[in-house]
């Protein structure tokens, strides 16, 4: 059985030293049960950096032709025998707080009926912001920041704000990771 892996963007502090990986660098955020985060950074991309990964993995691919089968460091020092299968969490089970951006009619009671979709599927409103209209215009943008909640309460409210007819096209959402130490 193979391994469902997602990539989504997610919105983190500006605060944290990943926020301020740019250019070429990329960075990756690990957090082990014994040691917590610790952050790996490093080029990411042009022709010494992806000279440097060919020629290590080279290196890896000699060094375990022409190592003695017996005392071989396996790949990545992984033992075969230590390896569990740990299940992977649902995306639907997920928790994490959303930025939801949306546009909707500038009348009375529309901002209600989002907030009552949200109360009910036990979503709580961190910040939100919505500004005048335009002149000649009819729709706002309304932004609401959410506190941590499950995924699958998230999806089914955005559906529900959607199929309301004061809300005009798909709501935006975006991920929130505070990444603080837990």
């Amino acid at each position: 059985a193979g391994i469902e892996l997602r990539v989504h963007p997610t919105l983190i502090p500006e605060r944290r030293l990943i926020a301020n990986v740019d250019g070429a660098m990329n960075a990756v955020l690990v957090k082990g049960d014994a040691v917590g985060p610790t952050l790996y950074y490093g080029a990411g991309a042009g022709a010494e950096p992806t000279a440097s990964s060919v020629v290590a993995d080279l290196i890896d691919v000699t060094r375990l032709h022409t190592a003695d089968p017996h005392h071989r460091v396996p790949h990545l020092a992984f033992q075969p025998d230590q390896l569990a299968d740990t299940p992977i969490l649902p995306m639907d089970e997920v928790r994490t707080a959303y930025y939801l951006r949306l546009r909707a009619f500038d009348r009375p009671g529309v901002l209600a009926d989002i907030t009552r979709i949200l109360a009910d599927s036990d979503i709580s409103i961190d910040a939100m912001v919505q500004k005048e209209p335009a002149e000649g215009e009819e729709q706002v943008n309304i932004i609401l920041l959410t506190h941590i909640t499950v995924e699958k309460n998230i999806n089914a409210a955005i559906a529900k704000i959607e199929a309301l007819d004061a809300v005009a096209g798909q709501v935006m959402r975006i991920r929130l990771e505070e990444l603080a130490a837990r």
